[in-house]
């Protein structure tokens, strides 16, 4: 149960954090912090993103955040600066709830890794 409460604890607070930081205290959504990892993982916060681009920013996020669980290993980055990844183990069939979980887990280690909270 400890470990269920800390992770609640600390996604609560990178909730708080990032919603006060780009959303003016109003709660973000999973996918909107995927997103902005996406953005920080690009390292250009200033473009302008089509539909596909926001897209593939979400798939640099999630490739990103389940690398340290083995499903992706950073591969290149391309000649617009974009960083791609190639599939280590294929990802397990989860149910959205677990899906949600693992998602949670990977952006809490990000924060931590990026030292932004503890």
């Amino acid at each position: 149960m400890k470990i269920k409460n800390d992770l609640k604890e600390k996604w609560d607070l990178i909730l708080s954090l990032i919603s006060t930081k780009f959303n003016n205290g109003e709660k973000l959504d999973i996918e909107s912090i995927i997103f902005l990892i996406g953005v920080q993982e690009l390292g250009q916060p200033d473009l302008k993103f089509n539909k596909n681009q926001k897209i593939d920013l979400m798939h640099i996020a999630v490739c990103r955040l389940l690398e340290p669980f083995g499903y992706y290993k950073f591969d290149y980055v391309d000649e617009d600066g974009w960083p791609h990844y190639k599939i280590i183990t294929k990802l397990p069939n989860l149910k959205a709830g677990e899906q949600s979980i693992l998602m949670k887990e990977a952006i809490i280690n990000y924060f931590i890794e990026k030292q932004l909270i503890e």
